[in-house]
């Protein structure tokens, strides 16, 4: 498997970075004030948090003399009278239900000039991105209150060589990825082009994904929700107690030829079926749990999102719609079954938990979610993972061209992967996934995927 180098010329450095004053825009046409009640999947505790996300862009030579952050903060304005919850405030009402107070308070807008040059994060960047802090205004910290205060957080800072970066933190609970690229894409189309309206119409619709009048948890036990069983009640989890200043973040880049060698592990029968992304998962799971050195008789999982858009096992969810629409199965096994059987039983255990998230399991999460004080889905011992590389937001273009990169700016938390798209060195297409371990692990990783990955003609730093 092919490892991204981790050490780009920022890390270590610092650069200098001044910002304005921060101001509201608000929606550039009168919009209408009410109170709009989010879905029972929005409102849960674990999406109560600010998602970050950084767009890089070169400059462009036939844009000389416009600014982006004036086209974009124009285009903003414009895009909140078609997306004006996001303008608004969240309310916390009884039962720790949120609702979105219409109120076209606005979002945070702020300009910023750095001393830093586009080339300066790598022809490719990779999670953690340098710096990522100075190019975000916000709240920032996961697991923020998120009630009664701004739902959109946006940095647009100019580099020195002419190119820009987009930085955003935007409450979860209002937007999934694909509901941010939604957003995201209806204000680059108003910065691009003379429009009046975004193509896509936005879709409130959160009254498709409520819990049942009389709720009731089905024949799914929905781990994501309950904590991992602990024989020895000393025991703790090393992901969640190591300081941060003991992790190390590195990405790993699964092309073909990587992909081709971890199938090899596996029966032909289950070869050709597994998808990229239950391979990946399988491989990463189960050198992880290897890595981290677990008790045997401890249990480990895997949680994973599944996104219930434009699948026939879900209900139909419209087009425009740009609330939460996942689920999170969850795949789980001792320590010891996972560290000692082949990849071929971490593979089966994720294709069984993905088979399982159908309308029954989504229905099912939304009753115990509005019986269990909106839960939070769990961490200990619990590997999660994101993946958006059909999120599209590599593709957002204010007028600039398409970005050199565009997706979450932090690895948070420690716990989670997103798995993205992305380049080798070479210029191959592939997944590349951030992941994020003490050291000591972190080597002991990259020796279990070299295993993995054992063929005469593979180099696990071939780039």
């Amino acid at each position: 498997m092919a490892s991204h180098k981790t050490h780009l010329p920022y890390i270590g450095k610092t650069f200098t970075i001044q910002r304005a004053k921060p101001v509201l825009v608000v929606p550039a046409e009168p919009t209408p004030y009410e109170f709009k009640t989010l879905s029972d999947i929005d409102d849960q505790d674990g999406l109560r948090f600010y998602a970050t996300g950084i767009h890089l862009y070169k400059g462009d030579p036939s844009k000389e003399g416009q600014d982006p952050a004036r086209v974009i903060r124009d285009a903003l304005a414009k895009a909140l009278v078609y997306y004006y919850p996001i303008a608004g405030r969240l309310r916390e009402e009884e039962g720790k239900k949120l609702v979105v107070e219409c109120n076209s308070e606005g979002v945070v807008f702020v300009e910023a000039e750095a001393d830093a040059r586009v080339e300066d994060f790598g022809e490719e960047p990779v999670l953690p991105i340098p710096g990522a802090e100075k190019l975000l205004y916000g709240p920032g910290d996961y697991g923020h209150d998120v009630t009664n205060k701004p739902l959109l957080y946006i940095q647009v800072t100019r580099f020195k060589c002419g190119g820009f970066c987009f930085g955003l933190q935007i409450c979860h609970v209002i937007a999934d990825a694909p509901g941010v690229f939604q957003f995201l894409a209806a204000v680059a189309e108003l910065a691009r082009e003379s429009r009046c309206s975004p193509s896509v119409k936005p879709v409130w619709d959160r009254h498709l994904l409520l819990a049942s009048s009389t709720p009731q948890i089905s024949q799914f036990s929905h781990l994501e929700y309950h904590e991992p069983d602990t024989p020895n009640s000393t025991a703790y989890d090393i992901m969640l107690t190591t300081p941060s200043e003991e992790m190390i973040n590195q990405s790993f880049f699964f092309g073909p030829k990587q992909l081709l060698a971890l199938r090899k592990h596996l029966p032909l029968h289950i070869r050709a079926k597994a998808t990229n992304f239950e391979v990946i998962t399988a491989a990463v799971w189960h050198a992880r749990t290897i890595a981290l050195d677990y008790s045997s008789d401890l249990e480990i999982r895997v949680l994973f999102v599944v996104n219930a858009r434009r699948k026939r096992r879900f209900r139909k969810i419209p087009e425009g719609y740009y609330g939460n629409a996942l689920v999170f199965p969850v795949a789980c096994a001792t320590s010891g079954k996972l560290k000692g059987a082949p990849l071929t039983y971490a593979l089966e255990l994720v294709k069984q938990a993905k088979e399982m998230a159908t309308d029954e399991f989504l229905q099912s999460a939304m009753d115990l979610l509005v019986t269990h004080d909106r839960a939070h889905f769990v961490d200990t011992r619990t590997y999660l993972v994101s993946d958006i590389t059909r999120a599209g937001l590599d593709a957002v273009d204010f007028g600039w061209g398409g970005g050199v990169y565009g997706g979450p700016a932090t690895a948070v938390p420690a716990t989670a992967s997103f798995f993205m798209k992305g380049r080798n060195e070479r210029g191959e297409e592939g997944v590349v996934v951030p992941l994020c371990l003490p050291e000591f692990a972190m080597k002991r990783f990259v020796v279990e995927i070299e295993g993995l990955m054992q063929d005469p003609d593979f180099d696990i730093y071939d780039c």
